[in-house]
């Protein structure tokens, strides 16, 4: 009855293809979930009785638009620590409500209607919405396995028209776990210079790089002002309930996101922001242990798909593995839902992250060994059925 009233983009935009799996585990009992991305560890103690203190101290109330200047100012310090970049508190740095709120806001300030802003396929789902929501026109870039899931010099060349704008990255990416090197991204670096593209890069999966250094495309210097990073709490802190991001970006940029962020938020969590300060001053010891066990449940998991006959790459970040199951005969939709009603296994299909994940999963090891171990000998029996 009340269709008729809701905005026509609103209408448009399809619903996460995550949910469907979610909800059909939700009314099953047994069922071992592989499809939630985020940290299985609890946030440490430290940060939340630093958050507590602040509230048991009255520092309740709104802080300034942009955060807690104390904050901004640890981001800067932990930015230049871990990664080489410099940044000013006051004039290059915003506190958000999360890692989706500095997208939305990024998006916003930068995209026109009919404006074209590249995607990579597969590529985290609330892109295409973030797009779509501005009147921006999504070209994807369909990322291949045997390119390990990297952005290539060739392909994005090829997707670049005179209607082109932005380009969002996402590397260490969601869902397949790749990662561009320094040696990648000079590459692409003189094309992003010659078209003058804006690059939204979603860097929150920095922490959880294996097996190589983490790279930025805000360090080459060439073409640091054309790139806006955006980062947070919720994976390397395990901090995902308390909402907090934060978006690095040239004076400009940071002044137009501010201005939409003080209408539609005003400020983020105060408590938060003082948990998130100690985060970021007293936090790498527990980011070094998260992200070893991480990297132990990867190589375990990744052993465990290959060895039952579904190619998996080895991922250099995050935390998701993303198997390819083309030689099932089965789509995505149809693994992932005869795998949870056969097994009582929930994972999500590499279709809810593009067209061009078709014939893939998304796995998580944001888990335990033991609960990995289980999963994986129920997919083994399921596999055993399907293969008779």
């Amino acid at each position: 009855m009340y269709e008729q009233y809701l905005s026509d983009k609103v209408k448009q935009i399809k619903p996460s293809g995550i949910r469907k799996y979610f909800d059909m585990a939700s009314e099953m009992e047994g069922v071992i979930s592989l499809g939630v991305g985020e940290p299985d560890f609890t946030t440490p103690w430290h940060i939340c009785e630093a958050a507590i203190y602040s509230i048991e101290e009255g520092r309740t109330h709104y802080t300034a638009n942009q955060g807690l200047l104390e904050l901004r100012e640890a981001i800067c310090d932990y930015q230049y620590r871990r990664f080489h970049l410099t940044y000013d508190p006051i004039k290059n740095v915003i506190v958000t409500v999360g890692g989706s709120e500095a997208i939305d806001i990024a998006m916003r300030a930068i995209v026109n209607p009919g404006d074209e802003v590249i995607l990579m396929e597969p590529s985290y789902v609330a892109y295409t919405p973030s797009v779509e929501l501005q009147g921006g026109i999504p070209v994807y870039i369909k990322l291949s396995h045997e390119d390990e899931f990297k952005l290539t010099a060739e392909k994005l060349e090829a997707a670049i028209s005179d209607k082109t704008k932005t380009i969002l990255l996402n590397f260490p990416s969601n869902p397949t776990g790749g990662v561009m090197s320094k040696e990648d991204y000079e590459k692409l670096v003189p094309i992003i210079k010659k078209h003058n593209l804006i690059v939204l890069s979603d860097e929150i999966y920095a922490e959880l790089t294996y097996d190589t250094d983490f790279c930025s495309l805000a360090s080459f210097d060439e073409i640091k002002d054309q790139v806006i990073i955006i980062s947070g709490f919720s994976k390397a802190y395990a901090m995902t309930g308390w909402r907090l991001g934060y978006t690095l970006a040239n004076e400009t940029f940071t002044q137009a996101m501010n201005k939409i962020h003080q209408y539609i938020i005003m400020s983020a969590p105060t408590a938060a922001q003082y948990g998130a300060i100690e985060a970021m001053r007293h936090g790498d010891v527990h980011v070094q242990e998260m992200k070893e066990s991480y990297q132990a449940r990867r190589n375990f998991i990744t052993r465990g798909f290959n060895r039952l006959g579904l190619p998996t790459h080895l991922p250099q970040g995050a935390f998701y593995i993303f198997p390819d199951i083309r030689s099932t005969g089965l789509t995505s939709d149809e693994f992932c839902e005869q795998l949870l009603l056969d097994q009582k296994v929930a994972c999500v299909p590499g279709t809810a992250f593009g067209d061009a994940g078709e014939g893939f999963i998304r796995i998580s090891y944001a888990y335990s060994i033991e609960h990995i171990k289980e999963a994986l000998e129920r997919i083994e029996k399921f596999l055993t059925k399907l293969r008779k």
